[in-house]
Order: structure tokens, then sequence, then C-alpha cells
């Protein structure tokens, strides 16, 4: 059985992706809306720097400095890794959090609509983001867990949570549409950890579809490292769309189309983010799959 003593709600991950910094600045001017009796929520701002100048980060993207190797260095070279041992101090320590669900909010200029983002395979993370999906059709799971190596996502403090990423919007700036989508979602997780410590677990479908991390994929580029196309005008906005063998990929300055020749069948996301060009992705690549649910007892079923 599941249960929750202490929540938190990060935003600000990212300085300029504002519709979670300012659903935390909501929720702490309103904490009403998120109390529940059963368990504490905690807010947090993560990267106050890099929103007071509204950039992704000061020195280095936060959402990067995670891994064990920075959290136990004693000295930070940057901001962000100072700050991701203070927020590793206060929520954590990484595997042994003081928090035992963390919710991590995230915007993209990607036609990404609602997704959940995965960094393991926990069976409740599982679970919570299969119940999103059956009361919001639009929620797409994504699971990004690389094989072999440390996730440094904020998330990965702890095990139970996930991170939410909603869009397409432009960074620096508040959809009112985005912003209710995105409330009522964190609502609606925190309203299924309330019954969780009731003993109950909403059930739906025995199984959901989620989008597994295969590979990114960079522009092309020439020989000096510079960007030599853009994404194919077919591909554009086509998030979560299959992409077959010989669909159009890129489409170069000098007008020529590249196209996607792996004989996998898969599933594009984060196509064309902005933040991303200076990581080198265009996109990633992922595959389509249908995973059974395993659920605790007793439970609530809900059929609507």
């Amino acid at each position: 059985m599941e249960n929750f003593k202490k929540v938190a709600i990060v935003g600000g991950t990212h300085g300029n992706e504002f519709i979670g910094i300012y659903l935390i600045k909501k929720f702490e001017n309103f904490p009403q809306i998120i109390t529940k009796s059963s368990f504490e929520t905690l807010t947090v701002l993560s990267n106050p720097e890099a929103f007071q100048v509204s950039r992704r980060y000061v020195d280095k993207d936060l959402n990067r400095c995670f891994s064990n190797e920075i959290l136990n260095n004693s000295l930070g070279a940057t901001y962000e890794e100072n700050r991701a041992k203070f927020l590793n101090q206060t929520l954590g320590p990484k595997e042994n959090p003081q928090v035992d669900f963390l919710l991590d909010l995230h915007t993209t200029t990607a036609n990404m609509g609602l997704s959940i983002i995965l960094l393991n395979n926990h069976p409740f993370n599982i679970q919570l983001a299969a119940y999103l999906t059956s009361i919001e059709q639009k929620v797409k799971i994504y699971s990004w867990i690389e094989p072999d190596k440390e996730s440094s996502f904020l998330n990965s403090i702890c095990e139970r949570g996930f991170g939410i990423e909603v869009g397409p919007i432009p960074h620096g700036t508040l959809n009112a549409h985005i912003f209710a989508q995105t409330e009522k979602l964190i609502l609606a997780i925190l309203d299924y950890l309330d019954k969780c410590n009731q003993n109950n677990i909403l059930t739906t479908a025995n199984t959901v579809t989620i989008y597994r991390h295969l590979k990114t994929v960079d522009y092309p580029k020439n020989k000096h490292g510079e960007i030599e196309g853009m994404i194919h005008p077919e591909l554009q906005g086509r998030d979560y769309e299959e992409l077959k063998p010989g669909d159009p990929l890129f489409l170069t300055f000098d007008d020529r189309t590249i196209y996607y020749e792996d004989e996998e069948l898969v599933y594009p996301v984060f196509i064309n983010e902005a933040a991303y060009y200076e990581k080198g992705i265009a996109m990633c690549l992922t595959t389509k799959e249908n995973i059974e649910i395993q659920y605790s007892t007793p439970t609530i079923r809900y059929d609507d």
C-alpha cells in the first residue's frame, strides 16, 4: 500500500518556463487549493535567479545537475550546481528523499500537449500516469529512461514522482488555457495521492500506452558544426505521431529533403524544441508500447 506524508510541487527549474512558476506563486498565495488533510504539500521555486532574468538558466541547465557526481562534489562550479545541492538537501537526499512524491512542472515550445515524463519504471508512477490518461485523453506518457545512464534530472531525487511537460508555448510567456490544463492535472494528482492514503486506488484500464525513449536526433550540420537544415514542414508539430522509413525528416537550406532511413517505426517527441538546439537535439525518437498495469487493493473503479 502506498502512503504519502509529504508531497513537493516544483516549478521554475527552467527560469523562462512561466506556467510552472506562476502556478507555484498561485498555490503559495492560495494554499487551500492544494491542501489535503492526509499529507503536507510543499511548493518550491527551484531556480529563482534564472527566473529573475527570464532565462532557462544562469550558468548551466539545472535539470541536468542532479547526478551523484555533482551532488557529492563539495564545491559547486556554477550557480545551478550549487542550487541542485541545496534542493537535494531540502527535498532529498537523492534515493533517500524527505518527500514521498515529487512533481516537476515544465513547458515546451514543441507540440507535446499534456505529457507525463517518467524517469523510472516504478509501478506507482505508471499506475498514476495511466489514471491521468483515463480522465484526460490528451495526456501522453513519455518514458525518458536511458539504460546504464544515471538520470541527472531534478525528478531523479525521488523515486515516486514525474515531470509534467505542456506545450506548445513560447518561453517567457503565459497562456491561460495551458495554465488551467496544468493546474487541473496537478489537482487530479493530489486527489489521487489523497485517495491512496485512504486505501482507495482509482483504477482504469488494465493497459496503458507508453512512448519509450529510443534515441535523440541532431540537426544536419556541416564540418564546422553549423546547422544546415530545419525540421521538414511535413514533420513540424507532429509530436507522438508515427514516423515511417522514407518519411521527410529535415529540409536543408539548399532545399534538399533528408528522409528518415531507419527500418524501425518510431514516434518523435520534442520536435524542434527551442531549448534543445544547444544540446544538439532536433527531436527524440520513441517506440510505442502497451503495457499491463498492476493495481493494489482495495480499489475504486471509475468507468467514466
